[in-house]
């Protein structure tokens, strides 16, 4: 059985880094919520409870809730987040996902409200946007199963969707995954607004054919000789981004 307080400690981390990373913070710095399922119940996960701001965020205000959106478990003094439903419509829809991350950073929502497509301008994150991000058309919260339900068949295979004026939830096969989709998002929609205000709608971005053409180079790189490592391969994970937030955020209680 999973450490549920290890597990615990692990979604706080996360929880924090969101606002480090400046994906929540000012006024929406209490307005996000990060899950991860626990490997040994696939059909419950951990999310931080309602009330604290994601800064600080600790083990002692995680919950445990199912894949219904119902309370499994938690200090009973604990509330659910109001869009636990998000979590747990995503989650019971999609078992390739084990974390899904829902904030509401600005240039996501600015880009949301204006219907523009977040086209690729970069490769970090490419293959995120390869095709259009489904967008969810309505600000209100997703506080019922139905909306819980329509978020998740937007999503579909995807790795993000928007919420429009409101936010964005994006998904992983970890953590860190689904905080680094986010962060991708939010780094294309930035430079997707920047664009859109120099040059109008339809303004340029990387085609279909170099996004096709970095896959493949990129997968051509074990064909590399000159890269081959001498005594093992270095580790994709955690990668550099992560370790970096892990560092600042810290593992230590409040």
């Amino acid at each position: 059985m999973a450490d549920l307080r290890e597990l615990s400690e692990e979604v706080a981390m996360a929880s924090r880094m969101l606002y480090e990373t400046g994906l929540a913070d000012a006024s929406t710095i209490e307005r996000g919520h990060v899950s991860l399922r626990l490997p040994d119940d696939p059909r419950r996960f951990a999310v931080k409870a309602l009330g604290p701001a994601l800064s600080q965020t600790y083990a002692e205000h995680v919950v445990i809730v199912d894949v219904d959106g119902s309370k499994a478990g938690g200090p009973p003094e604990l509330n659910l987040p109001n869009e636990v439903k998000m979590h747990s419509c995503l989650l019971r829809e999609r078992p390739d996902v084990n974390s899904v991350v829902h904030v509401h950073p600005r240039y996501a929502v600015l880009m949301s409200v204006l219907q523009e497509r977040i086209a690729p301008m970069r490769i970090e994150g490419l293959q995120m946007f390869a095709e259009p991000i489904p967008l969810f058309p309505s600000p209100r919260l997703i506080i019922h199963e139905k909306d819980g339900a329509e978020v998740a068949r937007l999503l579909g295979g995807h790795s993000a969707v928007l919420l429009q004026g409101h936010g964005a939830a994006t998904v992983g096969g970890d953590m860190e995954d689904a905080i680094l989709n986010m962060l991708h998002l939010e780094e294309q929609a930035q430079m997707n607004y920047l664009a859109f205000c120099a040059a109008g709608s339809g303004h340029a971005s990387l085609t279909p054919e170099q996004c096709a053409e970095f896959a493949a180079n990129m997968r051509s790189m074990g064909e590399a000789v000159h890269l081959k490592p001498e005594v093992a391969p270095t580790p994709r994970k955690p990668s550099g981004v992560w370790k970096h937030y892990a560092a600042l955020v810290g593992r230590a209680e409040g």
